[in-house]
């Protein structure tokens, strides 16, 4: 170097560690913005691992309408087409590497966004499913035989659960903890007795649970730990005609039962306002109403957002 030359440092000359800790504090839009593009040494930084352990889309939501026939909601193209690049970019860039994956609840996922995704993240352990709107199926099956890892599963409540359930006790063998995020009803109760009897931890917080579905996952889930029925809406059957009735109060029957938790999780403030949100949303909550990211939340740590 000549004199009155000045030594010049160029940003991809920077070290891939202090890269990849500056890259770390960008959120998934900001990473996928084309940062990748600037250098080779940026893009090795941006495909590192660390960066790469979840990909969080909980705040990339579907513009749509309802609509009256089946999937009962119209998905805007422009929308389909931005989730779709999304994906192609982050998927591209994390090389297999995603074990958490979280979409919006109000993000209306195709069956070829979702196989296409599940091809690309072989190792996912958790995952926090979307609306089943636009997913069938035979594209969730398929999704489920790619997570052979998966431990942690968020999703809506089904109308016909066996199926998805019986698709993970046969593909998931590490398997342990669920969140139900609508009406719990006994055929569900009898679907995780059936197929996933060594079930961990269960959230059905903010729902509507039928007290028989609740007595079935009590006797029949005797390897389960962690229960939270938080702001429930208690619902028992009642003989016909009688119609079904609200409980208030759990009676000492569940209280004996749930007594051999580690942790059994209920609300008891009487003026709780989520508990009087799920009541005046008749156990199927009306997220969209609630300050944003509300859905998120769960009394049991593992399972919040």
């Amino acid at each position: 170097m000549e004199e009155g030359d000045s030594a010049v440092r160029r940003w991809e000359d920077l070290d891939t560690d202090i890269l990849v800790k500056i890259f770390q504090s960008f959120d998934i839009f900001q990473l996928i913005s084309g940062v990748a593009h600037v250098c080779s040494a940026w893009r090795f930084a941006c495909s590192d691992p660390l960066l790469w352990k979840t990909l969080d889309l909980s705040m990339l939501k579907s513009n749509f309408i309802k609509i009256p026939l089946e999937p009962y909601v119209y998905v805007d193209g422009r929308s389909d087409k931005t989730l779709t690049r999304i994906l192609k970019i982050s998927l591209n860039l994390s090389r297999g590497n995603i074990t958490s994956l979280i979409f919006h609840f109000n993000l209306f996922v195709s069956d070829e966004q979702l196989t296409y995704t599940a091809e690309r993240c072989p190792q996912l352990r958790r995952l926090v499913l979307p609306a089943w709107n636009r997913i069938k199926k035979t594209g969730i099956c398929k999704a489920i035989r790619m997570w052979r890892d998966l431990e942690s599963l968020t999703m809506p409540s089904i109308a016909n659960p066996h199926y998805l359930i019986e698709e993970i006790a046969n593909n998931c063998s590490n398997f342990r903890e669920l969140k139900v995020m609508g009406p719990f009803d006994i055929s569900f109760a009898a679907a995780l007795a059936t197929y996933l009897p060594n079930l961990k931890v269960l959230s059905l917080r903010c729902s509507m649970l039928f007290r028989d579905a609740l007595i079935r996952i009590l006797d029949d889930l005797q390897h389960l730990e962690v229960l939270n029925i938080s702001h429930c809406l208690l619902i028992e059957i009642q003989p016909p005609p009688a119609p079904r009735r609200i409980t208030r109060e759990l009676d000492q029957i569940i209280l004996d039962r749930a007594s051999r938790l580690r942790e059994f999780l209920i609300c008891t403030e009487d003026s709780c306002v989520m508990c009087q949100r799920t009541k005046r949303d008749e156990g199927l909550m009306r997220w969209y109403k609630y300050e944003e990211g509300l859905w998120k939340a769960d009394e049991v740590s593992s399972l919040a957002l």
